[in-house]
């Protein structure tokens, strides 16, 4: 591909004009932003080997046609592909936004892929996990709590490592945080996670900022957590009492919500507790709550039987 004209055309100026529209105006996270640079700059590439005609104008139904055929023969997986159209279509409807005449946005038809299957663990199965640390040294403590935070809270991972100690209310047992797409919510801990905290904070006595800190290797001007490291924490534990489930930080998020479900919260309150922007995407958790409940009626409902 000739990169120069790549970066002249006026695709490519649209495309960096709407990544700086989604990083300042709508408060996207890096990654977000990162990953619809990754689908529209392939976009591009493939427009320029192949249609010449970079011009806003030229992308219509027979363009998107033979792009997704492209990816097809690239051998990318439907929800691979689905990415790719999503991020087309948002670059489309920021266009019609700012009257550019372009393809209609809803014109991209999104492939059809299987319900997401929620994985999560039973209540033995999370007991289990929460009880793994050995509680003899401030690692182990740290690591206890932990686990207790995501059960208690469902936090992503990232929202997780990114917590100051000075934010958190240990009495009232909340803190407050900005989430996925700048979107702030009210966080509750439950008396043991709130107690885990303390102990762990107790035990500090170093002058970091950050909730949560390595407690190994040289000492930094920076010691907190990333979520990496979070995350094989988890899959250690996982390993430890070899858990049948390949659980993750998001399995610990997906187990919070299930059970707040089961238990009897309401959908719209279950959205709200996990910083899900859209309904549509807490009720992946209804399937499995479905199923829980037909399996309770099944056992207990002695009348119809």
């Amino acid at each position: 591909m000739d990169s120069a004209r790549s970066k002249d055309s006026e695709i490519s100026k649209k495309i960096d004009e709407f990544l700086d529209y989604l990083s300042v105006e709508k408060g996207c996270s890096p990654l977000t932003i990162r990953n619809y640079k990754h689908y529209l700059s392939r976009l591009l590439e493939w427009l320029i080997t192949n249609h010449k005609d970079t011009n806003v104008k030229s992308i219509n139904q027979d363009v998107v046609h033979d792009f997704r055929a492209y990816l097809a023969k690239m051998g990318l997986g439907k929800k691979t592909q689905g990415y790719h159209a999503i991020a087309l279509r948002s670059l489309l409807k920021w266009l019609l936004h700012n009257d550019y005449q372009v393809m209609a946005p809803d014109k991209i038809e999104l492939p059809k892929i299987p319900d997401r299957q929620v994985k999560f663990l039973s209540g033995e199965q999370v007991d289990r996990l929460l009880n793994a640390p050995t509680l003899s040294d401030i690692q182990g403590i740290r690591d206890k709590a932990i686990l207790e935070v995501l059960f208690s809270t469902g936090l992503r991972v990232s929202e997780l490592t990114g917590l100051n100690r000075d934010k958190i209310d240990l009495v009232r047992r909340e803190f407050g945080i900005t989430g996925k797409g700048g979107r702030g919510r009210v966080v509750f801990l439950s008396q043991r996670a709130s107690e885990y905290l303390k102990k762990y904070l107790d035990l500090r006595k170093d002058d970091d900022k950050a909730l949560f800190i390595r407690h190994k290797g040289k000492f930094t001007e920076n010691m907190r957590l990333t979520p990496r490291s979070v995350e094989r924490l988890v899959k250690k534990y996982v390993r430890k009492i070899k858990l049948s489930v390949d659980a993750s930080v998001h399995t610990l998020r997906h187990s919070y919500a299930t059970d707040l479900l089961i238990a009897g919260a309401d959908i719209r309150s279950v959205q709200e507790m996990l910083g899900h922007k859209n309904i549509s995407t807490t009720q992946i958790y209804t399937h499995v709550t479905n199923k829980q409940l037909h399996e309770i009626h099944e056992q207990f409902h002695g009348r119809g039987k």
